[in-house]
């Protein structure tokens, strides 16, 4: 799956790891196998504690996968008193500083007081000159991280986000409601949202606008809620709409949302990155059941393009 050049981490500067070529010869160390092919040591980084971690992740050096894949390892700490998923976003740069790759690592469930290990394939890169940087952390409660959960939610209910549009300052994000139990989900109106900063607090003074028409007509008018029936297997979608505009104040970047999807119904947090700069506003359209091979996204102008990149497959952290 990966190419056979292999990969060491040799130095490590202002939370970087800097990869090498691995794999060399040693017979002294044993580091070439039996059969001939070469293997890869686990060899420290090098650099101050405080350059190597960040909300919990400690990056711990070079490590190789079975194809000879370049990977880095890590581990993740869990300093709260419930289980946890852990998404950790890397950089990977090359020798000018330029950023050429972002793997992205989840750990579905790492229990309370605990630290796992796990490393995480670089993808294509150079075979020297590359260093690998931790560039943000996500963290939510295990019970509500249900779109990094390899298992079902007991609500049956799973709840994502996709990859998101933008363009000229206006953002949008499709949310999506996938019945994966075995009973019926029914609801009949917007989601309802809680924003929250990055230590997963209410955020105050942004307006939640039934609808995103008020946000933008691009997509054209809204549509009102009408009454959603998922069966098993079935979804519905939601669009999240903004404008990123800042001007006078503070621009505001909301990196988690705490998603109700009915009165009563067990919550999900996904993590959209709201960048609503200083506009104060976001606009919700209203769950709507999605038809065999409809996109997810609700209809949006052409010229957006764009988006994050979605999770990777979680781990179990386990």
């Amino acid at each position: 799956m990966r190419p056979a050049a292999l990969l060491s981490v040799c130095a490590l500067t202002a939370s970087t790891v800097l990869v090498a070529g691995c794999g060399s010869e040693d017979t002294a160390s044993g580091s070439r196998a039996a059969s001939g092919s070469p293997t890869c040591t686990s060899r420290p980084p090098v650099g101050e504690p405080s350059e190597l971690k960040r909300d919990g992740v400690t990056i711990l050096g070079q490590d190789c996968g079975p194809s000879a894949d370049a990977r880095t390892k890590f581990q993740v700490t869990n300093a709260e008193s419930e289980p946890f998923a852990f998404t950790v976003s890397f950089e990977v740069l090359n020798g000018a500083g330029e950023v050429v790759s972002n793997p992205r690592r989840t750990l579905a469930s790492v229990p309370p007081g605990r630290t796992v290990q796990d490393t995480v394939a670089l993808g294509d890169v150079p075979t020297s000159g590359v260093r690998v940087r931790i560039g943000k952390v996500r963290a939510i409660p295990a019970d509500e991280a249900s779109e990094v959960s390899a298992k079902c939610p007991p609500s049956g209910m799973r709840v994502t986000t996709d990859e998101g549009d933008a363009a000229m300052g206006l953002r949008v994000v499709g949310m999506r409601l996938i019945n994966c139990g075995t009973g019926v989900i029914r609801t009949d109106g917007y989601p309802r949202l809680q924003l929250l900063d990055e230590r997963r607090r209410p955020v105050t003074g942004v307006r939640i606008l039934d609808g995103t028409g008020a946000i933008s007509t691009a997509g054209g008018p809204d549509t009102p809620p009408r009454p959603v029936t998922l069966r098993p297997g079935e979804t519905a979608s939601a669009s999240l709409m903004w404008r990123n505009t800042t001007e006078s104040g503070a621009p505001v970047n909301i990196p988690y949302v705490r998603v109700t999807v009915k009165p009563g119904s067990p919550t999900a947090i996904v993590t959209p990155e709201l960048d609503l700069g200083t506009t104060g506003r976001l606009g919700v359209g209203p769950w709507t059941k999605e038809t065999k091979g409809q996109a997810s996204r609700p209809t949006t102008p052409d010229s957006l393009g764009g988006g994050r990149p979605g999770p990777t497959a979680p781990s179990t952290g386990e």
